[in-house]
């Protein structure tokens, strides 16, 4: 380890998993709050023994947010599932296939039309290359559990478990792709979306630099646990969670330059 290079060295060391008392002291920080890199390097100094060596307060920041994200803080209360809102498990689904009715015989045909469609889904895919500087959302996978950067384009982060999504734009539409439907953030690129209305929602960012959803779907909406009913908006803050259908997500503001966008709407404003 110490002919290592201290980078490496800081890596290795920024995986180490958060202890019961680390999570302890995490959950104490309210989940309306907005709490600041200060608010966790100030928990950093005033627990200096209960912390791993390597914590930094980044570090603490979006830890603290993913245990948001799953209803882990003091504060927060698990929402119940509705009745009759099972969803089929790998091990349920599998008991009920019958070995015997499955048959390994060679169609020509099918691989012939499977070899058609791997063309024309390689050609479509070429499209959506070509494209993407078009395209209002963008979408990364999360490969690991730190904050994301935004860059001087990103409006807002909506981060799940999996992917996160990037807005681009002052207004983008959140629902379930079809081929007939094309939609700016895909939902079920995060897990199974066949309950999210193919239209299920709307983030819009006013001129004042306030962020606000709006549900156009069936299913309501929840964020921080309240409900957010078809036909009814919600104003979305920085570290807000937002549920549909099971699918969970942190909404993260970029407050450097949502704070140029009210500089300049002030400026525009009359007196």
């Amino acid at each position: 380890m110490r002919q290592l290079h201290p980078e490496a060295i800081a890596a290795i060391q920024s995986k180490a998993l958060f202890s019961k008392a680390e999570e302890q002291l995490l959950s104490k920080v309210g989940s309306t709050s907005q709490p600041t890199l200060d608010t966790f390097q100030d928990l950093l100094h005033r627990h200096p023994d209960a912390f791993y060596l390597a914590r930094t307060a980044k570090a603490l920041q979006a830890h603290w947010q993913l245990m948001k994200q799953y209803y882990l803080l003091e504060d927060q209360t698990v929402q119940p599932l509705p009745k009759g809102d099972q969803v089929l498990n790998f091990s349920d689904a599998e008991d009920l296939i019958d070995d015997s009715k499955l048959k390994d015989m060679r169609d020509e045909v099918l691989e012939h039309e499977l070899t058609v469609a791997d063309r024309r889904q390689k050609r479509e895919i070429r499209q959506l290359e070509q494209e993407l500087h078009k395209w209002q959302v963008l979408v990364d996978s999360i490969t690991g559990m730190s904050s994301p950067d935004f860059d001087n384009q990103t409006l807002a982060v909506l981060r799940g478990r999996m992917v996160r999504y990037l807005m681009r734009s002052r207004e983008i539409t959140l629902g379930r792709a079809t081929k007939d439907n094309q939609i700016d953030v895909d939902l079920s690129l995060e897990g199974p979306a066949w309950k999210i209305s193919r239209k299920q929602g709307v983030i819009k960012l006013k001129n004042n630099g306030d962020f606000f959803i709006a549900n156009e779907g069936r299913r309501p909406i929840y964020i921080d646990g309240r409900p957010v009913l078809c036909g009814s908006k919600w104003r979305l803050s920085n570290n807000s969670v937002v549920e549909i259908a099971s699918l969970r997500f942190v909404f993260l503001i970029n407050q450097d330059l949502i704070a140029l966008i009210r500089a300049e709407a002030a400026k525009i404003t009359p007196q």
